[in-house]
């Protein structure tokens, strides 16, 4: 995970996109021991969850954190920008496109124009419930919605950058890179998952975690994924 990170990053001043999960509080440590200038960016609705879990992780780290409430009334406006500019009827695109959206408005706000990610975590540590019923059907089947899922995340990320760019900023994911997702699949699913009953996974991310000093609220939190986390999923539904 560290070569990853350097090998992605010359900048010393970065964001990461952070909603105080053990896949966001990892990559925030990670970066912030390797000597990275770190600012914490999250973003939701005033009553999300993200909103107030991310702030209790970023005390207990004493990180700097900036956030960006989004706003109801223009969210509609947003959200409808974004799907003519992606063109795409995918729910998840459509979601995390509208996040990040916000992510990179937040970023630019606080001249930052590289913002880390942990998006590959999930799809390569068995982190979805899916992985739960895959692995009812062998390792063969768990492999094979890995690569579906990685093939899906990196198509994705291409259209988040697409809404990055408006603002001169750069969504990055070092999970994601060639190099790591060749790594973290030959590390034994075991390792990541226990079964169709494991509603934990991603265990060898989680012990890393703790090995390394995030703190336990975030690294044993099982939390949703961010468009449910910033009730961006919510307000789409209530305007379609």
């Amino acid at each position: 995970m560290n070569e990853s990170i350097q090998k992605m990053l010359d900048d010393k001043k970065i964001g990461i996109a952070f909603s105080g999960g053990v896949d966001s509080s990892l990559l925030a440590k990670l970066c912030t021991d390797l000597g990275y200038d770190v600012t914490l960016l999250t973003i939701g609705f005033a009553d999300s969850h993200d909103i107030q879990f991310s702030k209790e992780i970023s005390h207990l780290f004493g990180y700097e954190h900036k956030i960006e409430k989004i706003s109801s009334r223009i969210f509609p406006e947003i959200a409808e920008q974004i799907k003519k500019t992606i063109k795409t009827d995918n729910l998840s695109w459509n979601e995390n496109c509208i996040a990040f959206y916000f992510v990179s408005k937040l970023a630019k706000h606080n001249s930052i124009d590289k913002v880390l990610t942990a998006n590959g975590i999930d799809e390569l540590f068995c982190g979805y419930n899916a992985y739960r019923d895959a692995i009812k059907h062998g390792n063969e089947s768990v492999m094979n919605l890995m690569g579906s899922k990685i093939e899906n995340e990196l198509n994705m990320m291409k259209a988040v950058n697409t809404i990055a760019s408006e603002f001169g900023v750069k969504i990055m994911q070092p999970f994601l890179s060639k190099e790591f997702v060749n790594f973290a699949k030959k590390i034994p699913i075991e390792e990541k998952i226990h079964g169709p009953d494991d509603l934990m996974r991603k265990h060898i991310v989680r012990d890393l975690a703790l090995k390394i000093g995030v703190p336990k609220e975030a690294t044993l939190k099982h939390k949703k994924a961010l468009q449910y986390g910033s009730l961006i999923h919510k307000a789409l539904m209530k305007i379609k």
